[in-house]
């Protein structure tokens, strides 16, 4: 697919990797939807950024663990560019709960985590992919994590939520094809991120020098892979690891 011109809506927009990612696909010349929730001065910088180089994007401010904010979202960005050709799910949510701490992890912390992991990515596609099939095409990515490929992590729960979406990335790729194309990138450990933000230290630096290449993701790697999946016409249902040489699949 050709990006030139194409739009795109973009969740955790504001997140460290959120932003590299609309960067990326402003460099390619699509029309940006950039959702936020509680960054609101972040938002409103970066698309001065963007209007200041030229680009075409707005913001949309949504909490998008409920339906009404993905409805919010979805609607707001048909009304701007009269259009969605491409989804990019990059917002989730972390807290630090060591594995081995199964009491921690109550009830309440494990639904919301995957709630707002797992669950609102599913409601946002099948909000987006009638549209996509109307428009004849459409491509969709999902931001994962290598804690979906290995038991590691922030918690139990952000690991299994991350394994469902890969899953998720599976059968929504069955489901919506040949119209819309579904894939995932899983990153492994990134520096200056709101999920990082939320790790223990000792853990962060266990992680990076069990890297095989002894330092955290590149974030603009991953942005580039976001990319690569989008502008494809023959890759469904895939996981894209970018991890240093974490996990090897």
């Amino acid at each position: 697919m050709e990006l030139k011109n194409k739009v795109a809506l973009i969740t955790g927009s504001t997140g460290g990797l959120g932003w590299r990612i609309c960067s990326a696909l402003a460099k390619e010349g699509m029309k940006l939807s950039m959702v936020y929730y509680s960054s609101e001065e972040k938002a409103k910088k970066n698309l001065t950024i963007l209007h200041d180089a030229g680009h075409e994007a707005r913001i949309i401010r949504a909490d998008i663990t409920q339906e009404k904010g993905i409805e919010t979202m979805v609607e707001e960005t048909f009304k701007t560019f009269g259009r969605i050709d491409c989804l990019v799910l990059d917002a989730a949510y972390n807290i630090w709960i060591p594995f081995q701490n199964l009491m921690a992890l109550d009830t309440q912390t494990w639904n919301y985590i995957l709630n707002y992991n797992l669950t609102s990515p599913y409601l946002t596609v099948r909000k987006v992919a009638p549209l996509m099939k109307q428009q004849g095409s459409g491509r969709i990515v999902l931001v994962t994590s290598i804690a979906g490929l290995s038991p590691t992590g922030s918690s139990i729960a952000y690991a299994v939520s991350k394994a469902a979406l890969i899953h998720l990335t599976k059968c929504l790729a069955v489901a919506l094809a040949p119209e819309i194309l579904v894939n995932n990138v899983a990153p492994g450990m990134m520096e200056g991120t709101k999920m990082t933000e939320n790790l223990a230290p000792d853990y962060i630096e266990q992680v990076n020098k069990s890297s095989a290449l002894k330092r955290a993701a590149d974030k603009d790697d991953v942005a580039d892979a976001v990319t690569l999946l989008l502008k494809t016409d023959s890759i469904t249902g895939q996981t894209l690891v970018i991890d240093s040489g974490r996990v090897f699949h």
